[in-house]
């Protein structure tokens, strides 16, 4: 529960330009949430208890699907590429992360100041799959 609350927390009080709060999109029947933010806003032991690296340099890339009807977590498959406007193209790894009744799909996305990223997401569950597509401009803190 302490990344469930955390990641919240950091959904709703962030505000800085690359530290979104949190948006969703509905794809077929899942609610996708999602948010990308700097990891040197994850404290240092969150940070190591999910191996992610903190640096002014690392965005977080995180997602939870939801099931639209029951609002209940889903277990998928969730890879991506994320491609800036000079056509470099960098492949998102995601981690699973269970919390409780919460899932998380959490990748580490290296990026340079004022980088702009189109993001391409493929979520795939059986024969079900959709893409989640969104754009976004990274800043160092």
């Amino acid at each position: 529960m302490r990344l469930l609350r955390y990641l919240t927390w950091l959904g709703v009080l962030l505000a800085t330009p690359l530290a979104l709060a949190e948006q969703k999109e509905t794809l077929g029947d899942w609610d996708v949430h999602y948010m990308v933010v700097n990891t040197t806003f994850l404290t240092p032991e969150v940070a190591s208890t999910y191996g992610i690296v903190r640096s002014k340099y690392n965005a977080l890339v995180n997602l939870s699907v939801l099931d639209k009807t029951t609002h209940e977590a889903q277990r998928l498959s969730v890879s991506g590429e994320a491609t800036n406007l000079l056509g470099n193209t960098r492949d998102l790894s995601f981690k699973k992360v269970e919390d409780g009744d919460a899932i998380y799909y959490l990748s580490v996305l290296p990026f340079r100041d004022q980088e702009t990223f189109r993001f391409n997401i493929e979520i795939r569950k059986g024969n079900d799959s959709e893409t989640l597509r969104f754009k976004q401009q990274m800043y160092t803190d």
